[in-house]
C-alpha cells in the first residue's frame, strides 16, 4: 500500500468500537502508521467517522469544527451515570404523565446557544488524564461549562418512555448530556439508549463506508476516499497563478482582487491546479473591500497533496 496516501475516508463506525479502534483497523488495512480521525464517537454510537491518512491528518482541526447531525433515542424515567445505556442507573422517576408537548418544550429550551457541563465519562483531560480515566477510579472533579450551539433539536417519534430525536449541533456538543438535561427539565431523568451520527459537515451517512466493507476493499481503498482538496470542499477555493503559488509555498502572504474569492468562508483553500491542496489561508479585506490579503495558516508539500 502506498505509504504517501493522503486521503479522507468516511467510515460508518459500528457499535462496540472506539474511534481509536477504527483508526487501528484502517492502519492495518492500509499498512500505514499515520492515520487519525476528526471527531470522536462514543463506543456505543454508530455512524459517520472521518478518518484521515498521511498528510491529510493535518486537516483534522478544520474538519472537527464543522457542524454535526445525529439521530437517536432517549428513555425517559431513568438517569445513568454516563447519560447513556452503558452506565449504571443512578436515579429513576415517573414519566407516565409526561406528554409530547412537555418534551417539545424541554427540547426548545435546549436549542440555540447553551452551556454544557462535560460528563465525567468524556475524553477531556484534567491534569493530563482523560476524565473517563478518573471516573473509572471513582473520582469526580469540577468541570467548567462549555458553550455549544444547538441548531435543531426535534422529536422524530414519541412512544413513552422512548423518544426518538434528531439534533444538529456545533462541535463539542455531548448529545447524551442533552438527554440528561431533558430528563432534569422534565423532573424524571433520562438517558440516550441509541445514537447514530448521520453527518459531519458535508459528509453524510449516505457517503459512509461500513468498516467491514472497507476492510474487504483494501486493494481499491484509495478510490473510496477523498483528496485533501475535496475534503475541504466547504471552504471557498482560490486558484493561484505560478508567482502567487510560489509566494504562498514560502509562507508569504499575497493580495488579490476580492472578486476572485466568491462567498468567503472562514478559511480559503488555495490551489495552483484546481485539484491539489497547496495551503489553507485566512483572508482580510483591504482597500475598502476591493482587495483581499490572503495569509496562509497551513502550507502543504505540493508534491504530496
Amino acid at each position: 500500500m502506498n505509504q504517501t496516501m493522503n486521503r479522507l475516508f468516511v467510515i460508518d463506525k459500528p457499535s462496540g468500537l472506539t474511534s481509536h479502534d477504527v483508526v487501528d483497523h484502517v492502519r492495518r488495512v492500509l499498512k500505514m502508521r499515520r492515520v487519525g480521525h476528526a471527531g470522536t464517537l462514543d463506543p456505543s454510537a454508530t455512524g459517520v467517522l472521518l478518518v484521515l491518512t498521511g498528510h491529510a491528518t493535518r486537516l483534522a482541526q478544520f474538519l472537527v469544527e464543522t457542524e454535526k447531525e445525529y439521530a437517536g433515542e432517549m428513555v425517559l424515567g431513568v438517569a445513568t451515570d454516563t447519560q447513556d445505556a452503558d452506565g449504571k442507573v443512578i436515579a429513576t422517576g415517573d414519566s407516565t404523565g409526561i406528554d409530547r408537548a412537555q418534551v417539545e418544550s424541554a427540547f426548545a429550551s435546549l436549542t440555540g446557544d447553551i452551556e454544557q457541563i462535560p460528563p465525567m465519562t468524556s475524553a477531556i483531560k484534567r491534569g493530563g488524564q482523560p476524565l473517563y480515566v478518573l471516573a473509572r477510579k471513582g473520582i469526580t472533579v469540577a468541570r467548567e461549562p462549555r458553550p455549544v450551539r444547538i441548531e435543531r433539536f426535534e422529536i422524530t417519534s414519541f412512544e413513552p418512555p422512548s423518544v426518538g430525536f434528531e439534533v444538529v449541533c456545533s462541535k463539542g456538543t455531548y448529545v447524551r448530556t442533552l438527554a440528561g438535561d431533558v430528563g432534569e427539565r422534565l423532573g424524571c431523568g433520562a438517558h440516550v439508549s441509541g445514537l447514530r451520527r448521520t453527518r459531519v459537515g458535508s459528509f453524510d451517512s449516505g457517503m459512509a463506508i461500513p468498516l467491514a466493507e472497507f476492510e474487504r476493499s483494501r486493494d481499491k481503498a484509495e478510490t473510496l476516499g477523498y483528496s485533501p482538496f475535496e475534503a475541504l470542499g466547504h471552504f471557498t477555493s482560490l486558484l493561484l497563478d505560478e508567482k502567487e503559488a510560489d509566494r504562498i509555498s514560502e509562507g508569504g502572504s499575497i493580495e488579490v482582487e476580492s472578486t476572485r474569492i466568491a462567498s468567503p468562508s472562514e478559511y480559503v483553500r488555495l490551489t495552483a491546479d484546481g485539484n491539489r491542496l497547496l495551503a489553507i489561508a485566512t483572508t482580510e479585506e483591504v482597500d475598502g473591500g476591493a482587495g483581499v490579503t490572503v495569509r496562509p495558516v497551513r502550507v502543504f508539500p505540493g508534491e504530496a497533496l
